[in-house]
């Protein structure tokens, strides 16, 4: 298990077989074709019960969760994954 916190104060747990996950490396290699694959590309890394738990962290005052910002959560989540491994 990895466990990370990113900048926004998000903490996290990764079971390293979510990402060693052949569905996941399709649906990244779809992305910027397919932007509409983030969602599931969030759960796929993150779980469902995660994947819940972040988007109610990115919630603004008016309950809205801009996509900008959970683009950056997934993008620093994978940043952060290689010095996870090695900690």
């Amino acid at each position: 298990m990895l466990q990370g916190k990113t900048k926004s104060g998000f903490e996290f747990t990764l079971d390293e077989e979510r990402l060693d996950n052949y569905e996941l490396l399709e649906a990244l290699g779809e992305l910027e074709e397919n932007i509409y694959l983030l969602p599931k590309i969030i759960k796929l890394v993150l779980g469902d019960e995660q994947a819940k738990e972040l988007k109610e962290h990115l919630k603004n005052e008016k309950g809205i969760i801009p996509s900008k910002a959970m683009e950056a959560e997934l993008k620093e989540i994978f940043e952060l994954v290689p010095t996870l491994k090695n900690s």
